[in-house]
């Protein structure tokens, strides 16, 4: 059996040629979640990171942020809370807008999700360009939390995108292309 490290959890993401559109090189993560031994070495190293940090809530965002999100709310004992595209909250929401490189999107999370004590965990599972976390860090902000952190399973390290991360939000990722 092979030991399980940072190059074989790397290995396991499958490289889906243009996808969703040609040029884009998609990582495809669910190749290593749906390996039991993977998966769990994924959250622990992921939680392991964060468990002295007083996290209260993690930030999931839609959709794949859910998976490991949610997995991590359960390691650190915090509570998981959906960020979402417009439509999909049932309750009053906060909307915040970001520009894409070819026009807008919004996301939206429950005005009663957060409080201003919380520690803010965001997750999602691959870093690019910035803008999703942007988006999701000002919602966020609304709330005037504590803290907030911000996480990636997978950071496209090209694409500077934590550089584009206000620097009073510390970002670490498990891995980085």
């Amino acid at each position: 059996m092979t030991k399980i490290n940072l190059d074989v959890v790397q290995a396991s993401i499958r490289n889906v040629p243009d996808f969703p559109k040609p040029g884009i090189q998609f990582k495809d993560i669910t190749t290593a979640f749906k390996k039991p031994d993977l998966f769990r070495f994924i959250v622990e190293e992921t939680a392991a990171h964060y468990r002295n940090l007083g996290v209260t809530r993690i930030v999931g965002v839609e959709s794949r942020g859910f998976i490991l999100g949610s997995a991590l709310a359960y390691k650190l004992g915090a509570g998981f809370v959906p960020v979402r595209k417009p439509g999909k909250l049932p309750a009053k929401t906060y909307k915040q807008s970001y520009e894409l490189e070819y026009g807008t999107d919004t996301l939206e999370m429950h005005t009663d999700a957060l409080s201003p004590d919380d520690v803010v965990l965001i997750h999602d599972d691959l870093l690019a360009t910035g803008g999703t976390v942007g988006a999701t860090i000002d919602l966020v902000r609304k709330f005037g939390v504590k803290k907030i952190f911000a996480n990636f399973f997978v950071e496209l390290d090209l694409l500077n995108g934590s550089g584009k991360i206000d620097e009073q939000v510390p970002v670490w990722s498990l891995i980085h292309f």
